[in-house]
């Protein structure tokens, strides 16, 4: 009966994987004559020290990381508390608020491309509350804004999933505890602080990490809005790999950075989840 399922995991999880590592030791091309030819780490030598592209990619993924992880978990969290209300209407602001998850993340990135542009809604947006004394930018032609532009449409497009995670997560405190902290004198912050918070420890943990490996992977949106640009300041891990995989060939040298990838994304995990494990 697991038979059907254990071959689509060998033929598009674990084969992959194991062609990847293997690839990563070889100066493979996606098209090319010659075979491939074994060079050692060759290909990890040159990433980690001779490719600049590489270096930037490394620091602009950790520093979209460090922004997002945070924003978006927080965003998240006081969305959930705020919907956890027993109010009317708050069912349709609970629809709302998940709508962007359930979009597609090209057509969303295509949007919010539209609205980035000179003319666009943004634009016109700050044009008219300023009442003309400023007139924008071209947020995504800008080295200094294209980033902070990505990093804003990330966290409105995925908050909406973590929101619905904190939300499980607020309904199995039980009620009982809010109404002894009540009965103690504790006030909306001590409850929170107090009950709320101990209560929410596992899903935080579990927070933590999704958000994490998400922000370490972004390619979507890269790749459909900036391309790595302006001047690589949006080039990531994951889209430099693809970039030098597909679009240049270099199979064995994109290989190469998603192995690097991969080990920090593993690093990164296990650190978190030593952090937060529970203490003896």
């Amino acid at each position: 009966m697991a038979a059907p399922a254990v071959v689509l995991l060998l033929l598009f999880l674990i084969v992959p994987a194991v062609l990847g590592f293997g690839l990563s030791f070889t100066n493979a091309r996606l098209i090319s004559p010659n075979p491939p030819r074994f060079v050692g780490l060759d290909n990890f030598i040159r990433a980690l020290f001779e490719d600049p592209v590489f270096i930037r990619s490394l620091l602009n993924t950790f520093a979209f990381a460090l922004i997002v992880v945070p924003l978006q978990s927080a965003l998240a969290l006081a969305m959930a508390v705020l919907i956890n209300q027993k109010l009317r209407g708050v069912t349709f602001f609970r629809v709302i608020f998940f709508v962007p998850v359930v979009t597609s993340i090209v057509v969303v990135s295509i949007l919010w491309k539209l609205l980035y542009r000179d003319d666009g809604l943004i634009n016109s947006f700050i044009d008219t509350i300023t009442f003309g004394a400023w007139q924008g930018m071209d947020w995504l032609n800008d080295p200094r804004t294209a980033m902070g532009a990505i990093i804003v449409l990330s966290i409105w497009q995925a908050v909406g999933f973590h929101m619905v995670i904190w939300l499980s997560g607020l309904q199995t405190i039980p009620d009982e505890l809010y109404e002894a902290a009540r009965v103690d004198g504790a006030g909306t912050w001590r409850q929170f602080t107090n009950v709320t918070w101990p209560g929410l420890r596992p899903t935080m943990i579990f927070i933590l990490i999704t958000i994490t490996i998400d922000a370490l992977r972004l390619f979507i949106q890269i790749d459909v809005i900036t391309q790595g640009g302006p001047v690589g300041s949006t080039s990531t891990l994951v889209y430099h790999a693809v970039r030098k995989g597909y679009s240049e060939q270099e199979v064995g040298y994109g290989s190469a950075i998603s192995l690097i990838f991969f080990v920090i994304v593993l690093a990164i995990a296990l650190v978190q989840r030593r952090l937060t494990r529970e203490k003896d």
